[in-house]
């Protein structure tokens, strides 16, 4: 069964917001890649990096639905890898649709939003705003840190903790990818824990300092949620397969 790039692209775009969310400058949401319009086979990875969009020619991928797309920092010249990445997009006809804080936020479907759901929670509410849209979710736990410790080693064999914060958890903020930005407010805010992504040598000492408990799973490793979800939802709506794209990042 085939269906056209625009209609797959206009369900996208409504399913994420993508309109009403602002993002980042460089994230360029949307269709960033186009094809000649017949798809067949959707693929998600995480980034929409050479081993990826190799991946996806290998996989006979007509559309490739990424968290982080193709375009990241000022117009740089097509030579080296971003040539071979444009090539091989031209040589199989792979288009490329990206979704960045969509993903994270989403209520439903969003890296955040499915971190909880793994971890055993629902949502109760949203905090650290960007441009007026909350992007890390809050998760009442009620639970003792040692548990939520080997709940996250489950989920994320690599996590990385600073645990300086109370053993008794009453809530956690989860703000995956680069959500460590979240650090320097969190007790302002009322929050003592959170689960993220990737963080800096400072935050130790932040962390410490503040008696935070903060938990490093991997930008990689929690944002292959969001792009799985939004795959499996557009190839159910329009009768189409899908396949995720795993790489090999360790980050």
């Amino acid at each position: 069964m085939e269906a056209s790039l625009s209609s797959i692209v206009r369900f996208c775009d409504a399913y994420v917001n993508r309109e009403a969310i602002a993002d980042y400058p460089a994230a360029h949401n949307g269709l960033q890649f186009e094809n000649s319009g017949k798809l067949g086979r959707i693929g998600a990875a995480v980034d929409a990096s050479l081993e990826s969009i190799q991946a996806a020619a290998k996989e006979a991928v007509d559309l490739l639905l990424v968290h982080h797309g193709l375009f990241w920092a000022p117009a740089d010249p097509v030579t080296g890898s971003r040539f071979q990445k444009y090539r091989l997009l031209l040589e199989r006809d792979i288009a490329v649709y990206g979704s960045h804080l969509p993903l994270d936020l989403h209520p439903e479907i969003g890296n955040n939003a499915s971190i909880a759901a793994r971890l055993g929670r629902k949502v109760s509410g949203w905090d650290f705003p960007h441009e007026g849209h909350p992007i890390a979710a809050v998760v009442d736990w009620g639970a003792s840190r040692t548990e939520l410790e080997g709940k996250l080693r489950g989920l994320f064999p690599q996590t990385l903790s600073l645990s300086f914060g109370p053993e008794a958890i009453d809530r956690i903020v989860i703000s995956s990818g680069g959500g460590s930005g979240a650090i320097p407010s969190l007790r302002e805010k009322g929050h003592h824990t959170l689960i993220t992504g990737e963080g800096h040598q400072h935050h130790y000492a932040l962390a410490q300092e503040e008696g935070l408990n903060v938990y490093f799973c991997g930008h990689y490793a929690t944002e292959v949620f969001g792009v799985q979800n939004l795959a499996r939802r557009a190839a159910e709506e329009f009768g189409l397969s899908y396949t995720f794209l795993p790489t090999s990042c360790p980050l």
